[in-house]
């Protein structure tokens, strides 16, 4: 695993193959970098580094977008490879396989550098010192309540007990020079351990990096157990500890290479108004609402800091491809550990992750003895307990037959496969945990987090006796070898380029 250790090690990497446009034109941060992100995004252009900042020009300070969005075809999940230590040209399920495997290892903790060798302490500001406009945060859409320096970093936090750290990231709203409005949503895990400082009547010390190393932001959105580290996690897959130092006023560590780093506490029970901002279903936001107050003690930083940033909104942005890649690799690791036929597990970036493909082996029926429906009641009991169900209301299940990373495949085999029949085509769930921000949800759905799942069954073996199942007629599978080769190595003698 080739572990790049800093946000400039990734940026080099990404240049190496053309996934970087440097930008020296002076841009302006109030929209302009949004608009250009959002563009970025749509035409899967290389990630933009914006050199020149206005108001903020001849401070060295850059912000990066789209670190870790999709990229032209030649590579199409470069920026994804990258980060997680494999090569920029791996495929889906290489990268799911990958991560579903770390998970099945022992933790390596992170270890602790001396302050002294970690360049995130390079400028250090405290009390009336402490400005978050100093950096060229952008507004990224044209009906944001604000500017929001907090879209790709990592907000971290621990139990008062100091049993359970955890890496997260939450959205965070600048509210004025030294606090942010921080959406902290109950039931996730920076909830969960918010709510046990509530309960000590103490408000909770929390750090945010920004700019950190390019896997922390992947097992930040990561539905590992709750209790678990994520950087013991992404330990285990790099086969080395994360370097961490000691924060200047609260007790915790922080990515020693990240590019700003800001410290404090979030208040008891103080409100500041947040939002708009838009999410990852893709619709444009419209309300703000009050949200929790995060009251900066501290601020440190590099020269020259670099700020990722992710402007949210319609597939693919770094909302489908972290919380999609990520949690397909933790649903995978779970239903094999459950003992079920499974291949491997998808989410079609496209689908705004509202749809999850898995795909079982295809002797599954041979092997197992169960029905379809039997199989699929197994693989709901692992994917709707707990976390895992926050992201799926819509499954998928096909045999491996299908390559589950390929869109066109995935609905042609929907289209042809499920039958419209209620429980034979589509099996319906009882209301399990889920995400809040999907446009369907009912106001009651939406507050409680639960909403009901469907599962579509797209699997024939069962249908059909071995050696009269339907086969693909496809390049590979309707003509000889033969022919094959002889096409392949003519293609061009045809005129084909």
């Amino acid at each position: 695993m080739a572990h790049l250790k800093s946000l400039r090690e990734f940026i080099e990497a990404l240049d190496a193959i053309g996934e970087i446009q440097h930008i020296d034109a002076e841009v302006d941060w109030d929209l302009e970098i949004g608009a250009i992100i959002r563009r970025s995004y749509d035409l899967r252009a290389p990630a933009p580094l914006f050199e020149n900042i206005t108001g903020y020009t001849g401070t060295g300070f850059r912000v990066l977008g789209a670190p870790g969005a999709l990229s032209a075809p030649r590579h199409r999940l470069a920026r994804i490879a990258l980060a997680l230590g494999l090569p920029h040209d791996a495929t889906g399920q290489q990268i799911v396989d990958v991560l579903a495997d770390a998970r099945t290892k022992p933790g390596i903790p992170p270890v602790v550098v001396d302050r002294a060798a970690a360049p995130c302490k390079q400028n250090v500001m405290l009390g009336d010192d402490i400005d978050l406009f100093v950096f060229p945060t952008p507004k990224l859409h044209g009906n944001d309540g604000g500017r929001y320096l907090q879209t790709y970093g990592m907000n971290i936090a621990k139990t008062p007990d100091g049993s359970w750290t955890n890496w997260s990231i939450n959205r965070m709203m600048i509210s004025d020079k030294n606090t942010l409005a921080c959406l902290i949503p109950a039931p996730q895990h920076l909830g969960i351990i918010r709510s046990k400082w509530t309960e000590a009547g103490e408000p909770m010390p929390i750090a945010l990096a920004v700019g950190v190393e390019p896997g922390l932001p992947w097992v930040g959105g990561m539905p590992i157990p709750e209790g678990e580290d994520e950087t013991h996690y992404l330990g285990a897959l790099f086969g080395e500890g994360l370097e961490l130092v000691p924060a200047e006023t609260v007790d915790l560590l922080v990515p020693a290479t990240a590019e700003i780093v800001v410290e404090g506490h979030i208040a008891l029970d103080e409100t500041v108004s947040e939002g708009p901002f838009n999410e990852f279903p893709g619709y444009n936001a419209t309300e703000a609402s009050p949200k929790a107050v995060f009251h900066v003690s501290a601020i440190t930083y590099r020269d020259g800091a670099i700020q990722p940033t992710v402007a949210a909104g319609p597939p693919v942005e770094e909302d489908h491809t972290i919380i999609g890649t990520t949690s397909a690799a933790e649903i995978l690791y779970l239903l094999r550990e459950a003992g079920l036929p499974i291949s491997s597990a998808w989410y079609n970036f496209e689908a705004a992750v509202h749809w999850l493909t898995v795909a079982v082996k295809q002797d599954w029926h041979e092997t197992t003895g169960l029905g379809s429906h039997d199989l699929i009641d197994k693989i709901a009991s692992v994917i709707f307990t707990g976390k895992p169900s926050v992201n799926a209301p819509k499954i998928l299940v096909v045999e491996d037959d299908i390559d589950i990373t390929n869109l066109d495949e995935v609905v042609w085999a929907f289209a042809t496969r499920s039958h419209p029949d209620v429980n034979r085509g589509e099996f319906h769930y009882p209301p399990a945990v889920s995400d809040q921000l999907a446009v369907y949800l009912s106001p009651e759905e939406s507050h409680t987090f639960m909403a009901g799942k469907v599962i579509y069954n797209c699997l024939l073996a069962d249908l059909y006796p071995q050696g009269r199942r339907p086969v693909k007629g496809s390049f590979e599978n309707g003509w000889p070898a033969e022919i094959q080769r002889r096409v392949l190595d003519r293609w061009q003698e045809y005129g084909y380029r």
